[in-house]
């Protein structure tokens, strides 16, 4: 699914009302009829309505849906806010057409913003995704009364005062909503964690806008839904064996740190890997055996950390479809002389994680060793060491842009709605997982998935896609069984399901 900016957005709307063809009202009339349709399906009619509407067709949106409600005897209340001395063409034609059915209140001034009360639901749509300038003023004021209000508050499309795909201000006043329900493609504000309280839970609804200028309009962001993700699935061909399906090799653990590789190969055995080799130091040796009976096991010469070198050879990679390293690895020189080794000797893609990360970070001389295509899998603090502070989320996704095309791997930056930035410019953000995989081992099984489908042959891309959003499925399923509170990495290996 693609993500397209405010200017791509205003001419889809644009092509669609020439190409439909339909009027612009009647497309609003089919953008607050879909809105309608979701916010009715959430929300009984006991609990009374507040529509705040500004002065553009956002605000036009706003009026339609009010009507619509009381046409399904919602109680609906309906404000205006009158901030400028103008309205759009389409804001006058639903204002007039809700003015027959019920009153409508100007706020023209603080003293008529309403008091607003508990159980009442606020609908906001003041301002659009269109906004180019901080909020001030009589609007600054409304967004502070209904952000210190008790109500549950949705925005239509996107909460007022928030850019759609550029960093706000650091003093900028912008709507708090519970809700907000976008139009067709989400923003680009939506995926970013720093903007998370100005956008609550958010929903798309479709409302019909061309799908053939969607196609043809070129983006670098795209939002992975689980209709793509089904296509990058392989399917196993009834002749196929354990040798059709890759051997793996996963160098991980520690002294203290074993339960790491644990997860990890756990993980990569219920991702199809067809066999599995494991190099942990030989303190965790019988843990391993035991945990994991699937997988075989070289334990290192060190006792409680890993160098490559097993009781009777080293480190045979050519023997191996896919490498993952870094759980639990930890940061002493004899790792770092192993990932040395590792780097000058593999030429695969390979999967790089935690520790292994951290290695990197302090000896960036390594960095222009990897393989292409490699993944490397951090989180925000581990992708800071590596790069540098960034300023805003928008500048970090720049960041991120250019850490990947510049040494051509694909970067996975883990989090809510985890980015997959490509050697080829573009950035896929996941739409599966919840807060409760913030939980310690959860990466570990990640490096796991995706070691196994790099070994199974898949295309290191897709690869990313599909172990990403695959892992973050099995967390949502883990939840419904656990809750999020309660949730371990355990829990997420023994749900994935490949479906």
């Amino acid at each position: 699914m693609k993500i397209l900016n405010v200017e791509q957005l205003r001419a889809l709307d644009q092509y669609t009302i020439e190409h439909e063809p339909i009027a612009p009202i009647n497309l609003m009339e089919r953008a607050s009829q879909a809105f309608t349709d979701w916010y009715t399906a959430r929300f009984d009619r006991d609990r009374p309505v507040r529509v705040f509407c500004g002065l553009g067709n956002n605000g036009g949106d706003g009026l339609a849906i009010a009507r619509l409600l009381l046409q399904l005897e919602y109680n609906v209340q309906t404000y205006v806010v009158r901030y400028a001395p103008r309205e759009s063409d389409d804001f006058m034609h639903n204002h007039r057409r809700l003015k027959l059915i019920s009153p409508i209140t100007y706020i023209e001034s603080e003293k008529d913003i309403p008091v607003i009360r508990n159980r009442e639901i606020v609908i906001d749509a003041i301002l659009g995704s269109g906004l180019s300038r901080t909020t001030e003023g009589l609007v600054q004021s409304v967004i502070d009364a209904i952000n210190h209000s008790p109500a549950t508050v949705v925005a239509v499309d996107i909460a007022s005062g928030l850019f759609a795909d550029t960093a706000n201000g650091p003093n900028s006043t912008i709507l708090l909503p519970d809700y907000t329900v976008t139009f067709q493609l989400p923003k680009l504000a939506f995926l970013q964690p720093s903007l998370s309280r100005f956008v609550g839970e958010w929903h798309f609804v479709d409302i019909g806008l061309s799908r053939a200028f969607i196609e043809r309009t070129p983006t670098t962001y795209f939002y992975t839904a689980e209709s793509e993700v089904r296509h990058l699935l392989h399917r196993r061909d009834r002749y196929s064996h354990k040798g059709s399906f890759g051997h793996a090799l996963l160098l991980v653990g520690s002294y203290g740190k074993i339960g790491a590789g644990v997860l990890a190969s756990r993980a990569c055995l219920r991702s199809g890997v067809g066999l599995l080799t494991v190099q942990t130091p030989r303190c965790g040796y019988p843990v391993v055996q035991t945990a994991v009976p699937e997988a075989m096991c070289r334990p290192d010469r060190h006792e409680h950390m890993l160098t490559g070198e097993s009781e009777v050879e080293g480190l045979p990679l050519k023997e191996y479809s896919a490498v993952g390293i870094g759980p639990g690895i930890g940061t002493a020189p004899e790792t770092l002389a192993m990932l040395r080794t590792v780097l000058a000797e593999t030429t695969k893609p390979m999967v790089i994680d935690a520790d292994a990360i951290n290695l990197l970070a302090a000896n960036r001389e390594l960095i222009a060793k990897i393989p292409k295509n490699s993944i490397l899998t951090p989180h925000p603090k581990e992708f800071e060491r590596l790069t540098r502070r960034w300023t805003s989320d928008y500048d970090k996704l720049g960041i991120l842009r250019d850490f990947a095309q510049r040494n051509q791997f694909i970067v996975v930056l883990k989090g809510a709605h985890t980015a997959i930035a490509t050697p080829d410019g573009t950035t896929h953000f996941n739409s599966t997982g919840n807060p409760g995989m913030s939980t310690g081992g959860t990466g570990d099984v990640l490096t796991g998935i995706l070691t196994a489908l790099l070994a199974q042959g898949y295309d290191p891309i897709e690869a990313a896609v599909l172990g990403v959003f695959e892992h973050g499925r099995a967390g949502d399923r883990a939840a419904e069984v656990r809750g999020q509170i309660g949730l371990t990495a355990s829990d997420v290996v023994d749900a994935l399901r490949w479906d």
